[in-house]
């Protein structure tokens, strides 16, 4: 009998989930669900903000002149590339329009139940076997539930829905206009106005090179040693924010200036509403606990999570997890004891606390993520991903933070025995 497996989001981690679950039909039994009308989670441009139609909090963090900060020859899924015409550092409406591919040529749509909002999750335990009750609905009419019973859940619902308010003394005072970048959609919105963009991580820095090019001036705030990267003439750096004051920002620095508008970017908040409390699963600073190697739950093994690290190259990462979940369920990978799960996670966890870490970046991973990734397809017994990914990936970082404006100019193309890549055009 088939393995049921509940699969929940239709993003680019969802999307990866059900292909390889339905390459095996005589394994498994898949049905995914997602809140949207399409396929491509966050990547669903919208010019919606706050909620859509149905009352339901708009998902998508696209804003209209988004375009990649990775190249296209690393974020693509292990052998499904973008189309070669396309340049490196592509649009979002170009990346949808890949996952939408992707769904079609894997013929995904089969199992997916668009505008349907998983309300509830909750396990039933029979001796030791796990069922899940997946309780859910149509959008549109949320009081009708229906509930289906699987053998595993795959949570693949992403974490760039629910944004990061910091707490700033002062911001209650402040007479000007606050927004979150997940709201962000223009820089027209900002013409003649001074703007201070808080946060510098990757996408700080790509909307505050677009939000410059209407604002009248712009300060981008963090806590950061300073970048040392060509800027447009109207950026300025500054440190973080010590307070808020009717009309002006004074940073940490004591220096203080009159602006418009404080831009957060800020990041997002892990949010999982629909699983019960019996799951026992603790989200606090941004750190889910218990999940082994960042994915699978280590009381409830049949659940687990696609997509929750941060700083890495995205689609690859989430087919290596994807595949090693499987090798789990399949029973061609032996996981470890409950207790030798746990102190692996403790493990983990205190070797980045002894590295000064903050508890938040329990699942950032940087440069971690290559060591991270072979080990993953080391235990499922997986072809790891090529070297040349880590090697442009980290190539494109070395330049973006030399030329945060310009990097993006730069094609890139992987040669021959996909060991090494080249610049082919600036």
């Amino acid at each position: 009998m088939a393995i049921r497996v509940a699969v929940i989001g239709a993003g680019a981690a969802g999307l990866c989930a059900v292909r390889h679950l339905t390459a095996r039909p005589s394994i498994f039994h898949t049905v995914c669900f997602d809140k949207n009308s399409i396929e491509g989670g966050t990547w669903i441009y919208t010019e919606e903000t706050g909620s859509d139609k149905y009352g339901l909090p708009v998902q998508s963090s696209m804003y209209k002149n988004l375009r990649t900060n990775l190249p296209k020859e690393v974020m693509a899924f292990p052998g499904f590339p973008f189309r070669s015409s396309l340049p490196s550092f592509i649009k979002h409406d170009d990346v949808l329009e890949y996952l939408q591919e992707y769904t079609k040529h894997y013929d995904l749509h089969k199992c997916i139940k668009f505008e349907t909002l998983v309300q509830h999750v909750r396990p039933e335990v029979h001796g030791d076997k796990t069922q899940w009750h997946v309780s859910y609905s149509n959008v549109g009419q949320r009081d009708e539930t229906k509930t289906e019973i699987f053998d595993v859940v795959m949570v693949c619902n992403g974490h760039y829905e629910v944004p990061l308010y910091p707490k700033i003394p002062g911001l209650d005072d402040f007479e000007g206009e606050v927004i979150h970048s997940h709201c962000y959609r223009h820089p027209e919105q900002f013409t003649g106005k001074r703007v201070v963009c808080l946060g510098a991580a990757a996408s700080g820095q790509d909307i505050a090179v677009d939000v410059s090019s209407c604002a009248k001036y712009l300060y981008m705030s963090h806590n950061k040693a300073m970048l040392q990267t060509v800027l447009p003439d109207n950026v300025e750096q500054r440190p973080g924010i010590k307070q808020l004051n009717k009309h002006s920002v004074i940073f940490k620095d004591d220096s203080e200036e009159d602006i418009d508008v404080l831009l957060l970017c800020t990041g997002y908040l892990y949010n999982f509403p629909f699983l019960s409390e019996d799951i026992g699963l603790q989200v606090e600073e941004e750190r889910i606990w218990p999940l082994y190697k960042h994915v699978i739950h280590t009381h409830y093994p049949s659940l687990s999570f696609i997509g929750i690290l941060k700083t890495i190259c995205p689609f690859p990462a989430f087919d290596m997890q994807v595949r090693f979940v499987i090798a789990g369920i399949d029973g061609s990978m032996p996981l470890p004891s409950e207790e030798e799960m746990n102190k692996d996670i403790d493990k983990d966890f205190k070797l980045r606390l002894s590295e000064g870490l903050p508890v938040r970046y329990a699942h950032n991973m940087g440069p971690r993520q290559w060591r991270y990734n072979d080990g993953l397809a080391e235990m499922a017994k997986i072809k790891p991903l090529p070297e040349v990914v880590e090697k442009l990936y980290d190539y494109v970082h070395e330049t973006r933070v030399k030329d945060i404006a310009g990097y993006k100019s730069v094609n890139y193309s992987i040669e021959g025995d996909k060991d090494m890549f080249k610049v082919v055009e600036t």
